[in-house]
């Protein structure tokens, strides 16, 4: 099944099957490029490229050739078909629900939390809800440890030193978000490198969006990834938009995936509004990835149904009407369709469930805003394993000036040591 779903590029990878296709291809009328059916035993093979010649002067770009094909399980039909080795149980198909429903529920809470003042800053899934906060709620993250996060109070496991949304869970085995765009990639690769060399037969996962693979740190990890034969899976969420700026002024060829196979990366493309091809094409690559000890990059195509952040109003660079177009076509919609047409679901499960994650919510919400904040000195810890002279002065800088101007603070909103 991975041979038909994934790219295989790269010198002396290729079968005689695929070779045969690709010179079926180039010799097409469409493309009108001719290729040689022999190459002289005299001509040298040059290194890092399958080697063939053409009489024929053209110039190639993107019309070239056809675009990637886009995977997908979900299609419009009522009788959908799994595929074969496809195999979950009930319970995990209504849990995969459960958490899309509690992950939008979330969204919904702490996005009106920040309009009113009490939290500073949030970002919302809808439309995307295999992205990282549901990566992270599907492997066990509570919701108490998401609104603890979110509020920084002193249970957040960050200590209040992350912005909101900024998740992170050593016991999870997932590295903490951080607002500089794709510092994740290399940091990454190194990662998977490392893994690589202690031969522990794991992986690493990166998601990023398509904005960031327009940063100069997204080619030098695809790369090293590549060179390095890292085991690695990229997930790029292709939504269409980089903050304000669409993807089609962010580059000009075929979106994300067609540079997996110019870097020699196992490739595909998902339609990512599809839960069941996510699941299903994630599991491939990681177990291409673990059985090659190579990386894959994942294209997943979704639209951003929300505004990038509550610092951006989106309706400034795209129309009402393109996104109340796209909220028909959401993960959530397409999912539950498709089980209640196998007789999974129905309107009165749907509202039993909103009403107990609403309250499950709710409960978590107010629990966090009322915990204490983090004890100031925490300012200065896990800085360094052994706190060095300097950051010890700031400290007792820091301690006589609250003990000075103590009643200027809300010093009974903090944790004390």
């Amino acid at each position: 099944m991975i041979e038909k779903v994934f790219l295989r590029c790269g010198k002396h990878m290729y079968s005689r099957n695929v070779l045969q296709q690709v010179q079926q291809f180039y010799n097409s009328p469409t493309t009108n490029i001719k290729i040689g059916t022999s190459i002289n035993a005299g001509d040298p093979s040059f290194l890092g490229i399958q080697t063939s010649f053409s009489s024929e002067l053209k110039f190639i770009n993107k019309e070239c050739y056809d675009s990637l094909p886009l995977f997908r399980i979900l299609d419009s039909s009522k009788h959908v078909r799994l595929p074969e080795d496809f195999k979950l149980d009930e319970q995990t198909f209504i849990r995969m629900y459960r958490k899309m429903i509690t992950l939008n529920i979330m969204d919904k809470i702490l996005y009106e939390s920040q309009r009113q003042g009490r939290i500073s800053f949030y970002m919302t899934n809808t439309g995307e809800e295999y992205r990282e906060a549901g990566v992270l709620l599907w492997r066990g993250h509570s919701i108490r440890d998401f609104m603890n996060q979110c509020y920084g109070n002193h249970k957040d496991t960050s200590k209040g030193r992350q912005m909101p949304v900024h998740y992170g869970s050593k016991k999870l085995n997932f590295v903490t978000i951080s607002s500089p765009l794709t510092t994740q990639l290399p940091q990454a690769v190194g990662t998977a490198y490392a893994f690589k060399r202690s031969r522990k037969g794991v992986c690493v996962v990166c998601y990023f969006g398509e904005g960031a693979a327009s940063e100069g740190d997204a080619h030098a990890a695809f790369n090293f990834a590549a060179t390095l034969e890292c085991p690695i899976v990229f997930v790029c969420r292709n939504n269409g938009y980089a903050i304000s700026t669409p993807s089609l002024e962010q580059f000009k060829g075929d979106g994300i995936a067609a540079r997996g196979p110019a870097y020699g990366i196992y490739t595909i493309r998902v339609d990512g509004n599809d839960i069941l091809a996510m699941y299903y094409a994630t599991r491939a690559a990681r177990e291409l990835c673990i059985m090659e000890g190579k990386p894959v990059l994942i294209e997943a195509m979704s639209y951003r149904i929300g505004h990038h952040s509550t610092s951006d109003d989106s309706t400034a660079y795209r129309s009402i009407n393109e996104i109340d177009q796209w909220k028909h076509h959401t993960p959530i919609i397409r999912y539950r369709d498709y089980l209640e047409s196998v007789g999974l679901w129905c309107e009165q499960r749907e509202q039993e469930l909103n009403k107990c994650v609403k309250n499950s919510v709710l409960l978590a919400f107010a629990k966090a805003e009322k915990e204490l904040k983090p004890c100031w000195k925490e300012l200065f810890t896990d800085i360094y394993h052994t706190m060095p002279k300097h950051i010890r002065k700031q400290m007792c800088s820091m301690e006589d000036h609250v003990t000075e101007f103590h009643k200027y603070y809300p010093l009974h909103l903090f944790k004390q040591t």
